[in-house]
């Protein structure tokens, strides 16, 4: 399947949540095996080029993603959560979204490694990555999404950030 065939797999909802936000659902991606194991599988081997030492992955679509990466790799899979979803000493911080604000909490005691690679399903503004980067409080690390949207300053901002972030598909416009 080439990227093109992946691409067409995500349906776009025109004015949701709010009117002038486009909605790129990857759900069209997760409830077909061979799209999502495309996907699975070069996260995978991301992981394994950047020799991650855990995944971070971000609540809730990132989950999807992360989970098999780190059962497959033997590696941690750390969750970064909204508020109160999460037992235990926590860290939290509050960022903005392209329509929203709210807050990420990570467990003190996750164990993140030196060398995480946070995973998402997809890139913005990139406020939600550049905010798990400061709850790990590491200076330089490793991202991936399935989508980029190349529009939105999400990229330029991570890279800001000390953030390198690959993508498998990205949106023009």
């Amino acid at each position: 399947m080439v990227l093109t065939e992946l691409k067409n797999k995500i349906p776009i909802h025109k004015d949701w949540p709010k009117p002038g936000v486009n909605f790129i659902d990857i759900n069209g991606i997760i409830t077909d095996p061979l799209s999502y194991n495309i996907c699975i599988d070069w996260l995978k081997d991301l992981a394994v080029k950047k020799q991650s030492t855990s995944i971070v992955a971000i609540e809730s679509r990132g989950f999807l993603f992360g989970s098999p990466i780190a059962t497959a790799l033997k590696i941690p899979l750390v969750i970064v959560r909204k508020p109160n979803k999460l037992p235990g000493q926590l860290k939290t911080i509050a960022y903005g979204t392209e329509y929203s604000s709210d807050l990420l909490s990570i467990q003190i005691n996750a164990p993140v490694g030196d060398n995480p690679l946070i995973v998402d399903d997809l890139l913005a503004t990139g406020g939600t990555i550049i905010a798990v980067k400061k709850l790990i409080d590491i200076d330089e690390v490793n991202a991936a999404v399935i989508i980029n949207l190349s529009f939105l300053p999400g990229m330029k901002k991570l890279k800001q950030n000390d953030i390198v972030c690959d993508y498998l598909i990205s949106y023009d416009e």
